[in-house]
């Protein structure tokens, strides 16, 4: 994947953190529910709980950029250049990883460490030490440096 460095701007990033954080503030203030993905789809795929509240805010995430491309500007252009297989079996460690961390980056990285939960601080900190990982043993040793 490569990040279209011309296209980022400082005001786009603070502008979706802030929206990352309302949404966020808004749904355990209103809703008294964390604004986990993994948990969220989960639910919907269950359809045991209250689901329509989580297929909201994931309908909210799917419209979000096509709100951004009418009315504020193109969306940067994204590119994988890693094969479909290593894609779904990258999709099946994360998968496998947020089972056994209880939780998603969203879930335990933007809403757990709000709520200084030292659970949420353990689970990031892995989430993080394992992608530095995976980076390193991926473009840097398989990839022959």
């Amino acid at each position: 994947m490569n990040i279209a460095w011309a296209s980022f701007t400082p005001a786009a990033a603070l502008a979706g953190g802030l929206l990352i954080g309302v949404a966020a503030s808004w749904l355990v203030l209103f809703n008294g529910r964390i604004a986990g993905i993994s948990g969220m789809l989960g639910g919907l795929l269950d359809r045991a709980s209250d689901w329509s509240w989580q297929l909201a805010f994931v309908l909210g995430l799917l419209l979000a950029p096509l709100l951004w491309s009418g009315l504020i500007g193109p969306l940067p252009a994204m590119q994988l250049d890693a094969p479909l297989p290593r894609l779904l079996l990258a999709g099946v460690l994360v998968g496998v990883g947020t089972r056994l961390a209880s939780g998603c980056t969203s879930g335990h990285g933007v809403c757990g460490l709000s709520r200084l939960s030292p659970r949420s601080l353990l689970a990031t900190l892995t989430f993080m030490a394992s992608a530095m990982l995976t980076v390193l043993v991926v473009r840097h040793w398989l990839n022959g440096g």
